[in-house]
């Protein structure tokens, strides 16, 4: 599993350039940084936002700000309000999001193999 060696940061959000991801409805937006293998985003959903695919990547996501539902492809749903988090490993729970409300989240992508 690759490894990722970082120093002690402090990192201003609000300097980091948003960029817009469409959703089926809705829009997300992304702050990321890459940090080695990882890659942490601040991640806004506006209100009635919904994912346009089912995601098969492995995450670590905190929730800020709002109310996101994470459904998992066999039928399960999650509310999730601010301080509740996720997670999950690259190819072991489909999952999709979205939010009536909006919602605010970290997110830490990479590196989360299954097995």
């Amino acid at each position: 599993m690759p490894t990722s060696v970082i120093p002690f940061q402090v990192t201003d959000w609000t300097q980091i350039p948003a960029t817009e991801h469409p959703g089926e409805t809705g829009v997300a937006y992304w702050r990321t940084m890459q940090l080695g293998s990882l890659r942490v985003r601040m991640v806004e959903y506006s209100a009635g936002y919904k994912a346009d695919h089912w995601c098969k990547k492995g995450h670590l996501l905190f929730v800020t700000e709002g109310e996101l539902l994470t459904e998992l492809a066999d039928g399960q749903t999650f509310r999730m309000t601010p301080g509740m988090s996720y997670e999950v490993s690259d190819e072991l729970s489909s999952h999709c999001s979205s939010t009536e409300l909006g919602a605010k989240l970290i997110i830490v992508d990479g590196g989360f193999l299954a097995g």
